[in-house]
């Protein structure tokens, strides 16, 4: 059954969805609204999202696709098309703090108007015994181009931007992002990463977050982390914890005996040593926690589980626009990271309140082919995938060659 119409195109649909005045509200926040004149601030976010929905690659595309869409454009709220100049102006000199902020007031709002959305078990990777909050800390580096971005230089011929991210496996949306240069360590950044964890939750990061002292301070806070060990380790092993069975191969307790290592963490750890498939071949690993209460296997499994956060990251780098961009200088690229992560959060809204069921690239593929078409957006989404309609039949007794037709 085809989507019914509607009154307003896809695209206004979904920039409606942001709160009626936030952006302006946060444009005199932040001092946005002095910088701008023909440009508005609630315009120039519109143009950013238009360029996540439709993967434009230039700043003439963006802007001479809204100026011949005009018309339907004013419809959201009367937002206007940017020109090339002013575009690239308000990307390299207004506040991206502001896009910031915008964010996570819209993923707050977004969260009180659908109770599906930000709740539940919606990654099937989670372990299902646990239902504490689980935190899957990990970064993803930005390739950039270094004769182009000085502030990103991250070794000697290339740039990078780095994105820090802190996801909750339970509802899958982050819960804290930290976009800066690569040039520091990811251990340097664990700090901040996990400054808002509460008591009793679980946090699984990557050995390259690991750093005893900040280990130390999750364990006197009452969080439970898993990681894994680092090769060059040194302990000692005080006693066994459980014995091997299985695909277990060590569970005991040890205590670091490295110079500084001991000093940071003088307390007893427990080391799990499993087997686990990579990439169709069992390899041993092994993992350190601050938990002595669970089963080794569900040590495992919640390493494991921290794979969540490549798959987030392959949705916000491969499906939305984050491989182009369309400013040089850091606060240009903060812009596009945001409004990116902003358009995320604003599609997984729609999911849940269509009850979407396939992957998140065919939402983005679903949507973006119809941005300008006066159709109901859920209408479009409950259409696809449906046994209903006219399908086409597979002729091959017409396809052949001139000269080869069959007898």
């Amino acid at each position: 059954m085809p989507p019914s119409k509607h009154k307003m195109a896809v695209f206004v649909q979904i920039c409606k969805l942001i709160p009626r005045n936030l952006v302006s509200k946060l444009a005199r926040k932040h001092g946005v609204d002095k910088q701008s004149r023909e440009f508005d601030p609630w315009s120039h976010v519109v143009s950013l999202v238009y360029a996540q929905l439709s993967h434009a690659i230039s700043l003439n595309d963006i802007s001479d696709a809204l100026r011949n869409h005009a018309g339907t454009l004013a419809e959201a709220r009367e937002a206007k098309a940017p020109s090339r100049n002013g575009l690239s102006h308000a990307n390299r000199n207004r506040n991206a703090d502001m896009a910031e902020e915008l964010f996570w007031l819209v993923l707050e709002h977004l969260k009180t108007l659908c109770q599906s959305f930000g709740m539940g078990r919606n990654y099937c990777g989670m372990p299902k015994k646990f239902k504490r909050t689980v935190n899957a800390v990990d970064s993803s580096t930005i390739k950039l181009f270094a004769n182009c971005l000085d502030w990103a230089k991250h070794r000697r011929r290339k740039a990078a931007a780095k994105m820090h991210l802190r996801l909750d496996l339970q509802s899958f949306l982050p819960s804290f992002v930290l976009v800066k240069s690569a040039g520091s360590h990811d251990s340097a950044e664990a700090y901040e990463l996990c400054a808002g964890i509460s008591p009793g939750e679980i946090v699984v990061f990557d050995r390259a977050y690991v750093d005893f002292r900040h280990l130390r301070i999750l364990t006197a806070r009452g969080v439970f982390w898993v990681s894994r060990a680092k090769v060059n380790m040194r302990y000692e092993a005080v006693g066994q914890h459980t014995a091997p069975s299985g695909k277990i191969l060590r569970d005991i307790c040890i205590r670091l005996i490295g110079v500084n290592t001991a000093k940071a963490y003088p307390e007893e750890l427990r080391l799990v040593e499993a087997l686990v498939v990579v990439d169709g071949k069992e390899r041993a690993m092994s993992f350190i926690t601050n938990n002595f209460e669970w089963s080794p296997n569900s040590i495992a499994d919640l390493y494991k589980s921290r794979w969540g956060v490549e798959v987030f990251f392959k949705e916000i780098k491969q499906t939305l626009q984050i491989a182009d961009f369309l400013g040089y200088n850091e606060n240009a690229v903060r812009w596009q990271v945001w409004i990116a992560l902003l358009v995320y959060a604003l599609l997984r809204f729609i999911a849940a309140q269509a009850q979407w069921r396939h992957s998140f690239t065919r939402l983005f593929t679903a949507l973006r082919g119809v941005l300008w078409d006066a159709m109901d957006m859920f209408g479009v989404l409950l259409a696809c995938g449906t046994a209903g309609g006219s399908r086409m039949r597979a002729s091959p007794e017409q396809c052949f060659l001139p000269g080869l037709a069959p007898p």
